[in-house]
């Protein structure tokens, strides 16, 4: 696998939000498409690294393993933005800019990664950017209030979310706002369209229907 630049990669579009969001309920509508590769959020891969629940053990003791985990978590979203496809469009869960922009900045904000962990991944970053294809053409940001996306948490009920506070939703939130929202936080790799994903599961379907041309890439023919 080659993670030089190329020219030759799908359209890209990242899906971003915050936990609870609504992420895999907008990556399942668009699975009706036949020419949109679909990459879900790699969790499995974060609870077995050789055996290893690095999403669990992160929970259990963040600061412990907020290195570890976030250097798997860099990886393996490396290797969701150079995995091969022979659709015309690449729809992911999430991306290596949130992972870094988002979370690894949040754990910096909170001194739960040391400084000197905090410069390895961005050196790790800085050179995945600079030589490895991981355009985006097309960010979706599902903007919701955290007490919306805590309430659906509860709901779900992962074993690994049980210790997340509302507190934390709410500085997680106010992260995705300053990138995405007013764009005052961090780069921007693509234009960014915000849907309101507060809306119940029975109504989200027209905010989806909103930017499917966009999601399409414009050229492709809309199936029912």
């Amino acid at each position: 696998m080659s993670l030089i630049k190329s020219d030759s990669r799908p359209f890209t579009v990242i899906v971003e939000g915050n936990i609870g969001s609504g992420k895999t309920t907008f990556l399942n509508y668009f699975k009706q498409y036949h020419d949109i590769c679909v990459l879900s959020e790699p969790i499995e891969m974060w609870r077995n690294c050789n055996i290893h629940n690095l999403l669990g053990l992160l929970y259990t003791d963040i600061k412990k393993w907020s290195f570890t985990f976030q250097s798997y978590v860099q990886l393996t979203m490396l290797q969701q933005h150079v995995r091969k496809t022979e659709c015309p469009v690449k729809l992911m869960e999430r991306s290596i800019y949130s992972a870094r922009y988002c979370f690894v900045e949040k754990m910096k904000e909170d001194n739960l990664l040391p400084l000197p962990s905090a410069a390895v991944i961005d050196q790790h970053f800085t050179w995945i950017k600079q030589n490895a294809n991981i355009g985006v053409d097309l960010i979706i940001y599902l903007r919701t209030t955290p007490e919306v996306v805590y309430e659906r948490m509860l709901q779900r009920n992962r074993a690994e979310e049980k210790s997340v506070s509302l507190e934390y939703l709410k500085a997680l939130h106010q992260i995705h706002e300053e990138w995405l929202f007013h764009k005052t936080l961090f780069e921007l790799p693509a234009n960014v369209i915000i849907l309101n994903a507060n809306l119940d599961k029975s109504i989200i379907t027209d905010e989806y229907i909103k930017c499917v041309p966009q999601v399409l890439n414009r050229t492709m023919q809309v199936q029912a």
